[in-house]
């Protein structure tokens, strides 16, 4: 049985814009584009978590959406993972890239022209229908 693997991911948003980060070499996924999170501890929740991994990966505070905005399992040849993403809004720091080898704002209608970690691709989906950041 494949380890099930739990996770959050922050759409961080600032100017009508969607921060988009691209994964490093040499680690699973390399070079897929994401929206940055990381793995849920034990007895931390989803919004801890999502605070922590962003001031690790990021060194940025946001607001985080009460609602969770989307909820995804894909299956990857290392295990299952459950992504869970929130609408963020950027409350202080610069995004400074700390795991990701480079990353960029763009509006939903440019979110397309990425390649995304499968397990992020259903949130993508969901933004560009909603047009959230639409120019």
């Amino acid at each position: 049985m494949k380890k099930e693997i739990f996770v959050v991911g922050a759409i961080i948003i600032r100017d009508k814009k969607i921060l988009c980060c691209q994964r490093g070499e040499g680690r699973s996924l390399s070079n897929l584009w994401e929206f940055p999170g990381g793995k849920i501890e034990k007895n931390e929740s989803t919004a801890e978590a999502l605070e922590r991994e962003l001031m690790e990966e990021l060194q940025v505070q946001v607001e985080i959406s009460e609602h969770l905005f989307e909820s995804t399992t894909y299956e990857y040849d290392f295990g299952i993972v459950t992504l869970k993403t929130y609408i963020c809004h950027l409350k202080t720091g610069e995004p400074v890239l700390t795991e990701h080898i480079q990353s960029k704002w763009l509006s939903t209608n440019q979110l397309d022209q990425l390649d995304w970690a499968p397990a992020d691709i259903p949130a993508v989906q969901k933004l560009i229908q909603q047009g959230i950041c639409d120019e």
